[in-house]
């Protein structure tokens, strides 16, 4: 089992695929980080040689900004937002939606689960 980045990857998966599983890695990235490394997108984890497994890892700590450090960096983001007190920062503050969404009915995801209001039937 290889591991990159802090995250062990999973053996029997494509590479392509396999490297999703880094927090910051998605679909482009992981297509990018194989053609950087000449590797071929059938290939397997399990195929791979600790050559190109070390290679796959200083690219991505080259060029990439992965896991602990890319939540590090958005937590402080928002806390910035939070402490200037714009508009976006009250918004997490409360917890509520912050891309504009309505909130009459829907975002029980940001809101969480519906609470009943005393006498409200009639």
């Amino acid at each position: 089992m290889a591991r990159i980045a802090g995250v062990n990857i999973p053996t029997n998966k494509r590479v392509v695929i396999a490297l999703q599983y880094i927090h910051g890695i998605g679909p482009s990235f992981a297509a990018e980080i194989c053609e950087k490394a000449r590797i071929t997108a059938e290939r397997r984890t399990n195929d791979l040689t600790d050559a190109e497994v070390l290679q796959i890892r200083e690219i991505i700590d080259r060029d990439y900004q992965v896991e602990g450090d890319l939540r590090r960096e958005t937590s402080m983001n928002i806390k910035r937002l939070m402490d200037l007190g714009c508009y976006r920062g009250l918004r997490h503050r409360r917890g509520l939606p912050v891309h504009g969404q309505r909130t009459h009915t829907n975002a029980r995801t940001r809101k969480g689960p519906a609470k009943a209001i005393a006498g409200k039937k009639k």
